[in-house]
Parts: structure tokens; C-alpha cells; sequence
């Protein structure tokens, strides 16, 4: 994938998802010459990028005419004075794409225009690393040359998946989106788990650790199913079928990883009102 030619591309916050996908573009061939940011403040590290390639900060509003795309990646309770103050960069058929949790297509619409070809994102945190999860939807006015766009700009930090309804990203903020946690706290409980049994804290931590690790690039790389793997390493009367019996039963893991998925999709939506 090679994003030449993809600018000018205006990103609005640089903080951590800004920063990725900074990274992302410029691994994925936009020139920086092509990337501008506005941000008043930027995290240390992102200023460090922006400083090292030389991209424009915070440039003068008429250097910025005619953008191909302004990405918003600012915090939501801050979204509308930055959409407040973009009335001037924003012109007919600028495309909008924000990566801001909890804020439609229609409350950014009240703001820039409702003809405004606008595209919600909700992405996760390993696409820090590039390998993130970001599930998409454009409203009735983006073309779809736009949305091939901000395609190729998304697939910059790792994976990108489109629903045509936008009441689906509430469920992709709770699978995608918060899922990284839910890894996070298995390998946390499984390395006290590991603890309890008597391994050491260092050796523990480091086996849950790379555990997860590992299973997570065995199915990256299979073409396998995750419950085909997971049969593959369970023999029957054996150590791991003993502690799936565990997990499988009832009030077990997949009811609980149904309710918290549940609580994220619900308390996404009352985010969005």
C-alpha cells in the first residue's frame, strides 16, 4: 500500500492515535511535506516526530487550503471547540474523518454542514504498533474515491472494516475498541493465577505475558478458526481440557465476555446521545 499522492492531509490532535497514525503515513509513503497538524500542545513524543520530519505545526489557516481530508483525533469532551474553530478549513466536500469515541456522524454534521462527507472510526490502541483494529462508516455524501481515501490512510495502522450502520459501532466500541483491555486483564489474572500456584511474580508475569503474545500471532498467522486452535491444543482428559471445563461453564468465560461486551455496547450508545 503507498499512500503517495494521498495529501494534503490535515490531522487535528496529535496525542497517541494522532502520533500512530503520523507514523503510519509516513512508513506508508505521504510525504511529510503533505501532513499538517494542528495541535497547541502535542505529547512529547509526537512533537519529537513532527519536529524530526520536518511536518507543519500549527501552520497559518491559509496555508491550509483545499485539503483532501481532516482527520479529527481530539478527545470527544473537547470536540466541539475544535469543531468551532475548523469553519474556515472546512470546504464543500472537505472530507471529515473522525476517530473520536462517542460522537456520530450527525453531531459533527451540526457543526460543519450536513452535506459534509463525514466518516466515524472507532480504532483501537495496538495501532500504535500497526496493528489495529478500525471499524468504519461514511454517511450519504462521501464518494466513494473518498472512501478508498481514507481507506488507505486507516490500513496505515493496521486493519480497517466498513458497516453501513452507523448503531454498529457502539458494538465494534466493545469488541474492537475496548478489547485490548479484556487481553490485558487475562494476562493480568493469569499471571496471579500463576502466582497462586507458585510460580514466581517475575516468571509468572513473563509467562502470561508471552503467552498472549504468542497466541495472538499463532492465529494471526493461521488460517484456522480460534475455536479450531483452541481444540487443536486440548486433548482429551488432559491439563488444558481440565481448565476449559472451568471456563465454560455456565456463568464462565463466554457468558461474562457476553455481558461485558453487552455493558460496553450499551454505555457506547449512552455516549453517543
Amino acid at each position: 500500500m503507498s499512500l503517495a499522492g494521498a495529501g494534503p492531509v490535515v490531522l487535528v490532535g496529535a496525542g497517541m492515535m494522532g502520533g500512530a497514525l503520523i507514523d503510519g503515513w509516513l512508513g506508508g509513503g505521504l510525504k511529510p511535506s503533505e501532513i499538517f497538524v494542528l495541535d497547541p500542545k502535542p505529547p512529547p513524543e509526537s512533537a519529537a516526530l513532527i519536529e524530526k520530519n520536518g511536518i507543519s505545526l500549527n501552520p497559518a489557516p491559509e496555508t491550509l487550503a483545499d485539503p483532501a481530508i481532516v482527520v479529527l483525533a481530539v478527545k470527544p469532551q473537547i470536540m466541539d471547540e475544535v469543531l468551532d474553530g475548523l469553519g474556515g478549513l472546512v470546504r464543500p466536500g472537505t472530507l471529515i474523518v473522525s476517530v473520536a469515541a462517542g460522537r456520530t456522524i450527525a453531531s459533527i454534521a451540526a457543526w460543519l454542514g450536513a452535506e459534509t462527507p463525514i466518516i466515524r472510526t472507532i480504532p483501537n490502541t495496538p495501532a500504535a504498533v500497526a496493528r489495529g483494529m478500525t471499524v468504519a462508516c461514511a454517511n450519504a455524501h462521501v464518494s466513494p474515491v473518498q472512501r478508498a481515501l481514507a481507506a488507505r490512510l486507516l490500513e496505515a495502522v493496521g486493519e480497517v472494516g466498513w458497516v453501513e450502520d452507523e448503531g454498529l459501532i457502539d458494538a465494534a466500541t466493545a469488541v474492537s475498541g475496548s478489547g485490548p483491555a479484556y487481553v490485558f486483564y487475562l494476562a493480568e489474572c493469569l499471571a496471579e493465577a500463576g502466582v497462586k500456584c507458585g510460580l514466581p511474580r517475575e516468571l509468572a508475569e513473563r509467562a502470561a505475558r508471552v503467552t498472549v503474545e504468542g497466541a495472538g500471532e499463532l492465529m494471526r498467522r493461521s488460517e484456522l478458526g480460534p475455536a479450531k486452535l483452541r481444540e487443536n491444543v486440548t486433548s482429551p482428559g488432559g491439563t488444558t481440557a481440565a481448565a476449559l471445563a472451568v471456563l465454560g461453564g455456565e456463568a464462565g468465560l463466554a457468558e461474562l465476555l457476553a455481558r461485558a461486551v453487552a455493558a460496553a455496547c450499551a454505555r457506547s450508545r449512552e455516549l453517543s446521545q
